[in-house]
Order: C-alpha cells, then sequence, then structure tokens
C-alpha cells in the first residue's frame, strides 16, 4: 500500500518536472519526516534541482507544491502536500482511505518477466553439513521466496539450484580416508553404507571424523609429505576421469552424504528444484564445449614458458596488462598442465549453460526426490525423457561465500570476455562472510578455549581441523533448549504439540539469526542470544504474533473478521486523527510497508533489511499493545479500530516471517 502510493507520487511529480521544468529526473530520492505529525513521506527534490535550475529549494518546492494540489485526485491516498525547512516537500496521506485500503489487502505488484536462477547452498558431498552452510543456505532460500510468486506478490519465475561438486578435491579427500586410512575397496564401502543404515548411523557424520583425520594425515609425516600429495592428486585424477573404482566410491560416497544434507536443510523448510553435479559437466562434455568457445573468443591460451607453462590460461578478472616480453604470471589457471580442469573452469562451463550459452549441451535428468509438492531432479550422463527445463536464466544469483570473490569475478570476465556482456551484466555474486561462535557458545559445544581467547569476540570454525558445529547438531540443540521452556510453560500440550512448538521456535531462532546481520558481517552464533525472547531475535517476532493472537481467541473474533469491519466503520477519519490515534496509525504506517522492504531486499540482494522490518513490526505493536486496552474498550467503533490495527499487524508479522522462512507458533 505503501508502495502504491510512493509509485503514484512519482509518476506525478516526474510529469510535473517535466511539463513545468523540462527536466527528466529516473529516480526521486524518498525520505521519512522525524515525526508522522509532519507527514508520512519527504521529499527533498527540491535541493537536487536548485543547482540546474538556478532557484532557491524552498521557491522550487512552492512551485511543485501548488502543480501537486491542483491535482490530487492523480495520486490516490495523498491527503495534503506541505512545504517544510528549507524546500521539503512532506507528504501527508489520507489516513481512512489508506486503512481500508491496506485491510483489504490488496495485491502488490512486485515481480515482472524474466527467469530468475538462485544457486545456493552448495555443499562438499564429503561430510555433514555445518554452521557456516546454514548461513549460505538460509541466505539463498530466502532470497528466493522473496522472488517467488504466491498469494501476495505477483514475482518472478524462480529455479533453485543446488551444485554439487561431487568430483572436486574435498570428495578425493574423503575417498582417500576410506580407501588409503582405512585400508577399503570398493565392496567395503558398499558393505559399511549398509552397516550405517542397519545400526542408524550417519554417513555424513561418519565422514566428518575421517575427513579431519585426513587432512592431518597428508602433513603428519614430513617424509611422507610429497607422496601423500601426490595420492590426493591421483585419487581427484581418478574422480575426474570416471570409469574406475576409485571414481565409483566417490559416487556411493557423495551421493549418501548429498542424501543426508537435503534432510538436514528440509529440517530448516529448504527446498531445491535441480541438484546439477560436477560429474555430468566433465562427462557430458560441457567444459570441453566451453573450451572450444573460449579458444575461439580469445579468451582462453595455451601458457609455453614461466611457472604456469603447459596451462590453459586466461587473464584474470581486474588483472594489469603483462609485460610484452614475458608471460602472464598472473593469468588465472583454468587447466593444469596434468589436464585437470580446475573449479573456475568448470563454473565457466556450468555457467554458459546456466544462461543457455552452451549450445548442444544439456545435462540428463532424473528424479532425487519427491517434495510435499514438488520434484527435486538430480543431473544424469542420460536421464528420463520429460522433465522440465532448468537453464535458459535471464538472472543468476549465486550464494558462495566472500572468500571466492576472486573465482567469481573470473566466470564474470570469462563472460564478458566471449563478449556475452548482458549475462555478465546480470550475473549477481551474493556473497556473504563466514560464521564464527562467542566464546560462550564454544565452551557450551564442549571446545577447550585458552584462557586469553575467552576475551575474543568470536571463535573461528574449521571443519578441516574439526572444530565445528555440525548442522543438525546445532538444530537439536536449539530444539532441546527450546522444548525445556515450552514444557515448563505448557504442560496442558500434548507432547507432539510441545515438540512442534520447540521446532518453530528453534527453526526461527536459527534463521532470524542468520538474516539479521547485513550478509557482508561476520556473525558470531550465540544460542542464548539466538533463543532470546527480547530483542532483535525471531522468538521475539513470534511471541509478538502469538500475543496478537491471544486478542483475537478472547474477544471472541477472527483476525479476518476485524479487517473486514474496517471498510464500514463510523468515524474511522477522526479516530485516526485525533491526537490519541497516532499510535494506530504509526502501526497501520508499518504495516503498510512490506512491499517496499521486500522491493528493497530483491534491489539490494539483502534479506536483512526484512529480519529488521519484522523486529520494527513487532516493536510497534508491542507498543500499541502496552498503550491500548483492545479487549476493555467498551466503544464499539474504537474497540473495532483496535482489533483491526492487532489484526493487520499480526497477518504483516506472519507474512514478514514467512519469507524469512518462519513459522509462527500456536503458543509460545
Amino acid at each position: 500500500m505503501y508502495r502504491t502510493v510512493q509509485q503514484s507520487l512519482l509518476l506525478r511529480i516526474q510529469a510535473i518536472l517535466l511539463a513545468q521544468y523540462g527536466v527528466e529526473l529516473s529516480q526521486l530520492a524518498i525520505e521519512q519526516p522525524p515525526n508522522v505529525a509532519l507527514g508520512e513521506l519527504a521529499l527533498p527534490v527540491a535541493f537536487e534541482l536548485a543547482k540546474r535550475l538556478r532557484k532557491a529549494p524552498r521557491a522550487i518546492a512552492t512551485e511543485l507544491a501548488e502543480a501537486l494540489r491542483a491535482d490530487l485526485a492523480s495520486v490516490p491516498g495523498v491527503a495534503a502536500v506541505e512545504i517544510a525547512g528549507a524546500g521539503y516537500l512532506n507528504i501527508k496521506l489520507d489516513r481512512a482511505a489508506t486503512v481500508v485500503r491496506l485491510a483489504a489487502d490488496e495485491h502488490a505488484e512486485i515481480g515482472g518477466s524474466g527467469f530468475r536462477l538462485v544457486e545456493h547452498t552448495s555443499i562438499n558431498p564429503n561430510k555433514a553439513a555445518h554452521i557456516g552452510h546454514l548461513r549460505n543456505a538460509i541466505l539463498g532460500d530466502t532470497f528466493q521466496r522473496l522472488l517467488r510468486p504466491d498469494a501476495y506478490k505477483r514475482g518472478y519465475e524462480v529455479g533453485v539450484q543446488n551444485y554439487i561438486d561431487n568430483t572436486g578435491v574435498q570428495v578425493a579427500d574423503v575417498v582417500v580416508g576410506f580407501t588409503k586410512l582405512l585400508g577399503m575397496n570398493l565392496d567395503d564401502v558398499r558393505g559399511l553404507l549398509t552397516e550405517l543404515i542397519e545400526t542408524n548411523q550417519r554417513l555424513d557424520f561418519y565422514c566428518w571424523d575421517l575427513y579431519a583425520r585426513v587432512s592431518q594425515w597428508y602433513t603428519a609425516d614430513a617424509a611422507e609429505a610429497a607422496a601423500r600429495k601426490q595420492v590426493r592428486l591421483d585419487t581427484l585424477h581418478a574422480l575426474e576421469t570416471g570409469g574406475n573404482e576409485i571414481a565409483e566410491i566417490a559416487e556411493l560416497i557423495s551421493t549418501g552424504v548429498l542424501r543426508r544434507h537435503l534432510e538436514t536443510m528440509l529440517r530448516l523448510g529448504i527446498e531445491y528444484d535441480f541438484l546439477p553435479r560436477e560429474s555430468e559437466i566433465l562427462t557430458l562434455h560441457f567444459w570441453d564445449a566451453a573450451r572450444e568457445l573460449m579458444i575461439e573468443k580469445g579468451v582462453l591460451y595455451q601458457e609455453t614458458e614461466g611457472k604456469n607453462k603447459g596451462c590453459w590460461v586466461m587473464k584474470r578478472a581486474n588483472g594489469e596488462e603483462a609485460a610484452s616480453d614475458g608471460p602472464d604470471e598472473d593469468a588465472k589457471v583454468i587447466v593444469r598442465s596434468n589436464g585437470t580442469v580446475t573449479y573456475v573452469g568448470k563454473d565457466i562451463a556450468y555457467h554458459l549453460w546456466k544462461f543457455g550459452l552452451l549450445e548442444g549441451k544439456d545435462f540428463g535428468y532424473e528424479p532425487f526426490k519427491e517434495y510435499p509438492e514438488h520434484t527435486c531432479w538430480i543431473s544424469t550422463p542420460s536421464g528420463v525423457p520429460d522433465h522440465p527445463v532448468f537453464a535458459r536464466a535471464d538472472y543468476v544469483y549465486n550464494v558462495i561465500d566472500s572468500s571466492q570473490s576472486d573465482p567469481q569475478n573470473n566466470v564474470i570476465a570469462a563472460l564478458r570476455g566471449m563478449g556475452f556482456t548482458e549475462a555478465a551484466d546480470h550475473y549477481t555474486h551474493f556473497s556473504y562472510e563466514k560464521v564464527a561462535l562467542t566464546p560462550r557458545c564454544a565452551i557450551e559445544l564442549g571446545y577447550t578455549i585458552a584462557e586469553e581467547d575467552k576475551a575474543r569476540p568470536f571463535i573461528e570454525v574449521s571443519g578441516r581441523k574439526g572444530l565445528g558445529v555440525k548442522a543438525d547438531d546445532l538444530l537439536d540443540r536449539l530444539t532441546a533448549a527450546a522444548k525445556t521452556e515450552v514444557d515448563a510453560r505448557h504442560p496442558e500440550l500434548d507432547e507432539a504439540e510441545r515438540l512442534l512448538t520447540a521446532t518453530q521456535i528453534a527453526v526461527g531462532a536459527l534463521r532470524y539469526f542468520m538474516l539479521r546481520f547485513n550478509r557482508n558481517t561476520i556473525i558470531a552464533f550465540d544460542f542464548k542470544d539466538a533463543l532470546s525472547f527480547e530483542g532483535e531475535t525471531g522468538p521475539y517476532v513470534q511471541y509478538a504474533i502469538v500475543r496478537a493472537a491471544n486478542i483475537f481467541r478472547k474477544s471472541g473474533t477472527t483476525q479476518e473478521e476485524a479487517l473486514a469491519a474496517v471498510a464500514g466503520l463510523p468515524g474511522l477519519a477522526g479516530m485516526l486523527d485525533a491526537e490519541e490515534g497516532g499510535g494506530l496509525w504509526e502501526t497501520w504506517l508499518m504495516a503498510s510497508r512490506l512491499t517496499t522492504v521486500i522491493e528493497l531486499c530483491i534491489a539490494t540482494a539483502e534479506p536483512a533489511h526484512l529480519a529488521k522490518y519484522a523486529f520494527q513490526m513487532a516493536q510497534q505493536f508491542n507498543n500499541f499493545y502496552h498503550r491500548y486496552h483492545v479487549l476493555n474498550e467498551t466503544d464499539e467503533a474504537r474497540r473495532a479500530l483496535l482489533l483491526a490495527t492487532a489484526a493487520v499487524a499480526r497477518r504483516e508479522m506472519v507474512r514478514a516471517l514467512g519469507y524469512l522462512g518462519i513459522e509462527a507458533p500456536a503458543v509460545m
């Protein structure tokens, strides 16, 4: 609603500027006055035009205000235009009309054409998911929720992919663990997998410990270091070549771990449409096609001297020109001298496919997992004939941590170098910073922390060193802590209801904690902070929603009935315009801004804006709750307005949390 008025106002001002001054402005800044009594919108456009028109800002504001007042009907929802300070245009909304339209829940026209492809999670299938992976998955899942069409907004066509690097060095490392440290062959590995299933043990947890052992084994004996490094390289080459026992072992392990990853993510409500695997990029010769295209376009060449002799390389993104009398030592290696393709090379091929630019190449597809409302597909060498289309994206968003900025920039540089400028422009590296632990949290998890480290703001984690937090362990601990609180507060509920509530609180706490910080901020996770019912947390917003629901339970009406009653409410304008009604109007105004916040999240690729909005909406509702005694109000019209105010606040809080992937519990 707020966004609708905003757009109408901008269009009208743009028309006035063009007709009156011959000026075209594609973007106009909009601010909020310091006090709602001054208006709901403040436009500094007069300051922007002062130098160009050689007029005082206030004079320009006066002329614009007169033009707007002459045709206010063209801007539905605006009641008045006033001049403030040295030249601000303050816009006052028609409060009653705004409330009626907002109560009716008019559809938001957020969205448009073009296929948006969001790649996220993309965990190496060599061990259990950890806390850092959760930030990636939660960011990506939330962003795709913001993009997708739903009952509230038009949205975009969206596809969600989870790239599976099943032939990379991390999988090679765990294969080395099975074959060298444990001395297993293919039949042994098959037997172990069967045994783990029969004894209800988790393969991803088993590999977690084995991976840490392998990482230490590589460097444990200096005399054997070179030989062990060669074992790693030989294993990696066998994985990429395929058609051998090592590759079969890797396939068994990586697929088994992948299934566990999907189960872990489903606990957080995270689902996928397609799982493209690196093995198919190699076996279906995506890279060969990409290589030919890169050579043809002059992007890829073979180095004949220097440290990269024998490698196929491309100039680094933003790299300096090489000296004319020697090799470019900073060139990015795409194919190593031994013939193995680097991560960047395979990623270039993958993104050419994503944008529909890899002519004649596609994956085979097979169903892999059935979700309640759709099928998750996986890439295969051949596959079934009938399947959805997963490529030909117009926009690509890759949720990958900030340490991968250089490889991501090289993929973009390759696209641009080949002349695919539009694809490069529509490629967004949705970067984020790492997740660490507070010292208190690390101690709670059983880690030994040096005395001097206890004063540090955070403790870094490392799966390679075995110092990390498995995602499932984290969820289990959060759920157990929430369950203890729910059991104490609601002994009247049965066990299943208490567990459901605890799970909703735990998931809400975790998802909100991962989303509340700007994505390029390092997070120090803490159990106590995440689960707190006070402050900027998921449970705080959930509690506000439950509090609002209790109002309707006690009043004998429903949220929907309360909102429907607004349209015919006598004296609505007077109640909203009265001084005492200011708190009511501020709640409605805050509720009206959800669409604007969603657009901001999409435009900036920053879900933290929505997390902040959900918290502020909960704060506003709690202020309303303490100021107005809804159930004790004796004036029928006023009571109806108070109920409607609680209803709109709850509706928008539930909606905001829904986009964050968080459910609202029935009780807290």
